[in-house]
Order: structure tokens, then C-alpha cells, then sequence
């Protein structure tokens, strides 16, 4: 990938060798159907969804997807995230096996909850 300014998630996506993004337009669609309300946007060059804050990035490289923002989640889903678990709370699904599309899903729900709750307080 080439440093590029994205403007776009689109544009960032394209950057991408097309096996690559298709894993990472499915873990696009992945966080878009578990937060709906969540808007997208490029943050540290990086898709970001937010919903009352950052909700989490998600990003390409070589041989793996990463998606950060997770730390509450990590400890809620230690076991079946455990495969995944990359450096500061980070997640890592190497591009080499099936996506799990559906632990996705329900870290990404359970963000979403975190981030209204943290915003009720506030």
C-alpha cells in the first residue's frame, strides 16, 4: 500500500490488493450492520466508525486485517477472542482463514453499547 492521503474508506479499501479487499469491504459491512447508526470516516488514515466517540478503526496490511478500539471487549470476550488478540488491545484476523464475521459483529455491538453508556456519563 502506498502512503496515500484517503480522503475515503473507499479509496483506502481500492489500495489494496483485491483479495484483501474483500475481507476488509466484509468487515466494513460487518461493523456497518452491527452499529447502523455509526457514521465512517478516515482517522489516522485509517476507516474509523464512530458513534458518540470512536467506535473502532479497522485497517489492511499484509497478512492480516487489524481492528483496534477493543480494550472492553477483549476482557468481555477473552476466550473466543484470544486467537486474535494482537498488541494494545488490538485485534488481528489473519488473511489466511475465514473471517469471524460474527465475533465481529458482537464485539462492534458491545463497543456500541460502551460508547452510549460512557456518553449518558459525560
Amino acid at each position: 500500500m502506498a502512503t496515500t492521503n484517503f480522503q475515503t474508506v473507499d479509496e483506502y479499501i481500492a489500495s489494496f490488493p483485491k483479495d484483501t479487499q474483500v475481507a476488509l469491504e466484509k468487515v466494513r459491512q460487518t461493523i456497518k450492520d452491527a452499529a447502523p447508526d455509526a457514521q465512517e470516516k478516515i482517522s489516522y488514515q485509517m476507516p474509523t466508525f464512530t458513534l458518540a466517540g470512536t467506535l473502532v478503526y479497522f485497517a489492511g496490511f499484509k497478512n492480516h486485517i487489524g481492528m483496534y478500539r477493543n480494550s472492553g471487549a477483549l476482557e468481555t470476550f477473552k476466550e473466543e477472542l484470544a486467537p486474535y488478540i494482537g498488541a494494545k488491545s488490538s485485534l488481528r484476523f489473519p488473511l489466511d482463514k475465514p473471517l469471524p464475521v460474527s465475533l465481529i459483529h458482537k464485539v462492534v455491538k458491545f463497543r456500541v453499547k460502551e460508547n452510549l453508556e460512557n456518553a449518558k456519563k459525560v
